[in-house]
Order: structure tokens, then C-alpha cells, then sequence
């Protein structure tokens, strides 16, 4: 099932036809998407006698130029489906200053809206309204974990008081920083500028945003990941650990970065195993 996520009027959109959609297909499947000016989520049920109420919206990853349709967003949802879990892959705008008033809040209007109608059609997708989390990968990561900090940010108009806080976040190899020293410059450069304010990198760091209301969080990280450090990661976890909010950080020897479920030569292949269990632990699934 797909459906828009704005059906009436993209939120801060600016009309420009010279920005295309582009979609890159690999053995029939869509591999990676850019240039998305009408946001989607592609929801994914899971068969009726395994579901267990859990929802789970997916932010693909791609440094916020464009996102990884098939490893980061298909699989991940066919996976959650076979545990019982309605998997919904958001289909993002990416920051750009061609079609977005302010580039900063595009992913985020869209995150935030995606979780609201998932808690709107609660009922109707047989979905527990306090069982809807987000996941990320790499720049999906950032998004995920801004969703999970920026909650109340008010960056669009609503029409109702629906809650836009995620009940838990899913982060692998995630983007949280925008310090310089840590980050991935590439997905930072093109969410908040070559020269941003240190309002900004501050804002925009989701490790100093973290407060006792941040949802509880599974993380998983590559040591050797040569793209997007370990030490956003172990930022957040440590911010999380101090606002006193649950956390289970996984960091493996090797898998280097953009890994997805895993790969069997790495030991990173353990993560949705590892994670299998902490949806068990934390209520969010039955063995």
C-alpha cells in the first residue's frame, strides 16, 4: 500500500520542474531514489496471524542525496514482517534548496507526519498507537534520531494534536552529529549548509538534544566504519544513558558502513538477531 504523505499541499515546497524524481533500478527492484518532491510511505503488512501491533517506519539511508530503496528499506521491511511487524518505508524529500523553503526541516516535516498518520490509522491497521517506532540508516539515521529529539518542534502546521514522538528508534551506523570532527560532511553539507552557525551544528546534533523524554533507543555500529564514525554512536548512547532513557548499543569489530541486514562474512550480520531480542525484551514483540 503507498500513500502520500502530503495528499493536499507539501508543507515550505517551492515549484521547480527542473527537479526531477530519479529512480535507479537494479533486477527489477528500485535501488536508490533522488530528487523527491512528493513524499510517499510504502506500508507493509505483515501476515494476520503474526502480527503483534508493533509498526516500525523506515528512513533509508544516502548521505541526504539520495536513498537506498532496496537494502535499507525493502529487505528491512520484508525482515519485520516475518517477526510480526508492520514495516512502513518512508520515502523522504532530501534537503534542497531548489524545491524547500528551509532545507533543514524537509525530512523532519516528513518524519513527523509519517508517525501521525501511523498513529491515525492505528485502529484500522490493527496497530498499538504506543508501538510505533523509527529506524535509520547512516543519513536515515540522522533523520530517525531527529524525529526522536524534535518531536515538539513545531515545523509545519497541524490539524490535530496527533503525537509526532516515535515510542522507540532503531539506529544503524546512524549520522548523529553535525560536530565536525565526527561527522559524515557529506550529509552534513547538505542538510545544513557548507557553513553553518554553531546554533545550527548544535541543533542539528542530536547527541546535545537528547532529554529524559527521548525514546529508548537499539543502535548498532561498525568500529572500522570509515564513513560515518562509531563515536556518533557512542555520543548518543552516552547522552542517552545520562537522561536516564534505555539504550542498547551494539558495536561490532568489523562491517565497515552501509551493511543493512548484514553480511554473513562480517560479524555484523548478529545485529537483527541482537534486535530480535530487544523488541522481545521491550515488549514490542512475542517469541
Amino acid at each position: 500500500m503507498i500513500i502520500k504523505v502530503w495528499p493536499d499541499k507539501v508543507p515550505g515546497a517551492i515549484a521547480d520542474t527542473s527537479v526531477k524524481e530519479l529512480t535507479i533500478i537494479d533486477s527489477y527492484k528500485i535501488k536508490y531514489c533522488s530528487n523527491i518532491t512528493d513524499p510517499t510511505m510504502l506500508v507493509f503488512f505483515p501476515p494476520a496471524d503474526k502480527a503483534n501491533g508493533t509498526a516500525v517506519i523506515i528512513c533509508p539511508g544516502g548521505a541526504y542525496a539520495r536513498l537506498a530503496m532496496n537494502h535499507e528499506g525493502y529487505q528491512i521491511a520484508e525482515w519485520f514482517n516475518t517477526i510480526g511487524v508492520t514495516a512502513i518505508i518512508l520515502k523522504y524529500r532530501l534537503p534542497n534548496d531548489k524545491i524547500m523553503v528551509d532545507k533543514t526541516i524537509g525530512p523532519l516535516q516528513d518524519a513527523q507526519e509519517a508517525i501521525r498518520i501511523v498513529r491515525r490509522h492505528s485502529a484500522e491497521w490493527k496497530i498499538n498507537p504506543d508501538k510505533i517506532g523509527i529506524m535509520g540508516f547512516s543519513a536515515g539515521g540522522n533523520l530517525a534520531s531527529t524525529a526522536s529529539t524534535h518531536f515538539n518542534d513545531s515545523v509545519y502546521y497541524q490539524t490535530d494534536k496527533t503525537s509526532a514522538r516515535p515510542d522507540f528508534s532503531i539506529l544503524v551506523y546512524p549520522v548523529i552529529s553535525m560536530d565536525s570532527s565526527v561527522t559524515h560532511m557529506g550529509s552534513r553539507e547538505n542538510l545544513i549548509g557548507k557553513n553553518p552557525s554553531r546554533d545550527m551544528v548544535k541543533k542539528f546534533s542530536n547527541d546535545l538534544q537528547v532529554t529524559s523524554q527521548t525514546p529508548p533507543a537499539f543502535i548498532v555500529h561498525s568500529s572500522d566504519d570509515k564513513a560515518v564514525s562509531v563515536q556518533n554512536s557512542l555520543r548518543y548512547f552516552e547522552a542517552l544513558n545520562k537522561a536516564g532513557v534505555p539504550a542498547e548499543l551494539h558495536i561490532y569489530k568489523s562491517g565497515g558502513h552501509g551493511y543493512g541486514l548484514g553480511r554473513n562474512v562480517t560479524s555484523e550480520s548478529t545485529w537483527p538477531e541482537a534486535l530480535k531480542n530487544w523488541l522481545r525484551d521491550n515488549n514490542l514483540r512475542e517469541d
